[in-house]
Protein backbone atom coordinates (compact mmCIF):
# COMPACT_ATOMS: atom_id res chain seq x y z
CA UNK A 1 0.00 0.00 0.00
CA UNK A 2 1.25 3.11 -1.29
CA UNK A 3 1.77 6.33 1.83
CA UNK A 4 -0.10 9.14 1.62
CA UNK A 5 1.29 12.33 0.20
CA UNK A 6 1.80 14.95 2.71
CA UNK A 7 0.48 17.98 3.50
CA UNK A 8 2.94 21.63 4.00
CA UNK A 9 2.96 24.58 4.77
CA UNK A 10 5.79 26.51 3.09
CA UNK A 11 7.15 26.07 -0.19
CA UNK A 12 10.37 25.91 1.34
CA UNK A 13 9.02 22.19 3.03
CA UNK A 14 7.47 20.80 -0.02
CA UNK A 15 10.54 21.47 -1.87
CA UNK A 16 12.31 19.90 0.39
CA UNK A 17 10.37 17.12 0.42
CA UNK A 18 10.11 16.20 -3.31
CA UNK A 19 14.54 16.92 -2.99
CA UNK A 20 14.87 14.27 -0.39
CA UNK A 21 10.88 11.91 -1.06
CA UNK A 22 11.04 8.32 -3.30
CA UNK A 23 8.22 9.30 -4.93
CA UNK A 24 6.92 5.92 -6.42
CA UNK A 25 6.30 5.27 -2.41
CA UNK A 26 3.27 7.66 -2.86
CA UNK A 27 -0.09 7.32 -3.91
CA UNK A 28 -1.06 10.27 -6.17
CA UNK A 29 -4.73 8.85 -7.14
CA UNK A 30 -5.99 11.86 -5.11
CA UNK A 31 -4.48 14.81 -6.86
CA UNK A 32 -6.15 16.89 -9.50
CA UNK A 33 -4.32 18.99 -12.27
CA UNK A 34 -3.45 22.51 -11.02
CA UNK A 35 -3.22 25.84 -14.06
CA UNK A 36 -1.50 28.66 -12.84
CA UNK A 37 -2.62 31.45 -14.62
CA UNK A 38 0.61 33.93 -14.36
CA UNK A 39 -0.39 36.45 -17.31
CA UNK A 40 -1.75 39.43 -16.50
CA UNK A 41 -5.13 40.10 -17.32
CA UNK A 42 -4.99 43.80 -18.70
CA UNK A 43 -8.40 43.70 -20.61
CA UNK A 44 -11.81 43.26 -20.05
CA UNK A 45 -14.76 42.76 -22.38
CA UNK A 46 -18.01 42.50 -21.94
CA UNK A 47 -20.67 39.87 -23.32
CA UNK A 48 -24.09 39.49 -23.25
CA UNK A 49 -24.98 35.87 -23.48
CA UNK A 50 -28.67 33.60 -23.22
CA UNK A 51 -29.10 33.28 -19.38
CA UNK A 52 -29.28 29.72 -20.31
CA UNK A 53 -25.75 29.14 -21.68
CA UNK A 54 -24.58 31.25 -19.11
CA UNK A 55 -25.83 29.09 -16.69
CA UNK A 56 -24.37 26.34 -18.39
CA UNK A 57 -20.79 27.72 -18.36
CA UNK A 58 -21.10 28.13 -14.40
CA UNK A 59 -22.31 24.48 -14.11
CA UNK A 60 -19.51 23.18 -15.75
CA UNK A 61 -16.64 25.61 -14.19
CA UNK A 62 -18.23 24.60 -10.51
CA UNK A 63 -17.80 20.72 -11.77
CA UNK A 64 -14.04 21.63 -12.79
CA UNK A 65 -13.56 23.42 -9.47
CA UNK A 66 -12.88 26.66 -11.07
CA UNK A 67 -14.22 30.24 -11.34
CA UNK A 68 -17.08 30.30 -14.38
CA UNK A 69 -14.72 33.54 -15.27
CA UNK A 70 -11.07 31.34 -15.99
CA UNK A 71 -13.88 28.55 -17.66
CA UNK A 72 -14.75 31.01 -20.27
CA UNK A 73 -11.15 32.13 -20.93
CA UNK A 74 -10.18 28.37 -20.93
CA UNK A 75 -12.67 28.05 -24.18
CA UNK A 76 -11.42 30.94 -25.92
CA UNK A 77 -7.79 29.94 -25.61
CA UNK A 78 -8.56 26.60 -26.94
CA UNK A 79 -10.57 27.99 -29.56
CA UNK A 80 -8.48 29.75 -30.53
CA UNK A 81 -4.77 27.98 -29.69
CA UNK A 82 -3.54 25.96 -33.49
CA UNK A 83 -4.66 22.45 -34.27
CA UNK A 84 -2.00 20.14 -34.20
CA UNK A 85 -3.90 18.28 -36.53
CA UNK A 86 -5.17 20.50 -39.35
CA UNK A 87 -8.47 19.88 -40.80
CA UNK A 88 -10.05 20.07 -44.42
CA UNK A 89 -11.09 23.61 -44.10
CA UNK A 90 -12.76 25.50 -46.80
CA UNK A 91 -11.87 29.54 -47.74
CA UNK A 92 -14.39 30.39 -46.03
CA UNK A 93 -13.89 29.24 -42.79
CA UNK A 94 -9.63 30.06 -43.03
CA UNK A 95 -11.08 33.60 -43.24
CA UNK A 96 -12.59 33.75 -39.60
Amino acid sequence: MKKKFPDFKTDDEAEAFVETADLSEYDFSGMVPMRFELKRKDTSISLRLPEELLDAVRINAKRLGIPYQRFMRLAIERAVKPSKHPQHTDRKDQQL
